[in-house]
């Protein structure tokens, strides 16, 4: 462990992240801290009032860019004892600021896809409320040092399964005000966030859950669903919105100068429905 940051932050626990891991993690950080960086870049480019995929995507990418630095510190962690020990290792390094990073994050991303539909405000901000209860869940389970653990499991995962219904099917089937080309975007992009979401149950079962694989085990199956739903996903979905009229998506500034769309007007018209139905953000 030599030279890494596990020379600064002795680990807590008797089954703990390696000096591997905390380079991996430190692998992660700068990734994420470039596309963290690439999307303020970014949404630069694009006009007043055209920005809020590219925000929420920023803080979505700045939050796990700060998580993933103290992770990779080996800091943001406590000591739990396992329900299954492994050898002589009784205590697991549980680091709670993955959750913190989950929590501010999921319902994030949530809105951000949902945004794109013709959900009404109420079931999107309901659907961002489930991706809470799954990460306390989690958290929570995590803790736990008892079978009761379980329970929470279950009940995090219940959360999950009221998400992907919205996701495959509440959410395909509403208006799509922005026209056909949204919706394939959001079909495509609700599928793979519900594939990548079915893949974290399975990791905590492993790690946090049943103790069957190291942290640094953990670290990696994490750290790389992480980068999917962060930097890959976000970048795609934003990319894929970069001809779309914001007008459809009947959002405005709120700033008079800008326009009615946040654009000084310029190339953005809809019809008087639209007008009357906009969204203050």
């Amino acid at each position: 462990m030599a030279g890494s940051s596990l020379d600064q932050n002795p680990p807590n626990a008797d089954r703990h992240l390696t000096a591997g891991g905390s380079d991996w993690l430190w692998a992660v950080f700068a990734i994420m801290l470039l596309s963290a960086l690439g999307m303020i870049a970014y949404s630069f480019t694009r006009p007043r009032g055209t920005r809020l995929f590219h925000n929420v995507a920023t803080v979505i990418l700045t939050t796990s860019t700060i998580a993933y630095f103290a992770m990779a510190s080996d800091l943001g962690a406590t000591p739990v004892v396992a329900e299954f020990s492994r050898g002589t290792t009784f205590t697991r390094q549980i680091f709670f600021v993955r959750y913190i990073q989950w929590f501010i994050n999921f319902p994030l991303l949530l809105i951000l896809l949902l945004f794109t539909s013709g959900l009404s405000l109420s079931d999107i901000l309901t659907t961002a409320f489930f991706a809470w209860a799954v990460v306390v869940c989690g958290l929570c389970g995590a803790l736990t040092p008892s079978i009761y653990k379980w329970g929470f499991f279950a009940l995090g995962v219940g959360a999950l399964f009221y998400i992907w219904a919205v996701l495959l099917g509440h959410g395909p089937r509403t208006s799509f005000a922005a026209g056909g080309g949204v919706r394939a975007g959001y079909v495509r992009g609700a599928g793979f966030v519900a594939f990548v979401t079915m893949l974290y149950p399975i990791a905590w079962g492993c790690a946090e859950g049943g103790n069957v694989i190291s942290p640094t085990g953990e670290m990696i199956w994490y750290g790389i669903l992480d980068l999917f739903l962060g930097p890959v996903f976000l970048y795609y979905f934003v990319w894929g919105l970069r001809t779309v009229d914001y007008g459809l998506f009947g959002l405005h500034s709120g700033k008079y100068t800008d326009g009615p769309y946040g654009t000084s007007g310029a190339g953005y018209s809809a019809g008087p429905a639209m007008t009357a139905h906009r969204t203050r953000v």
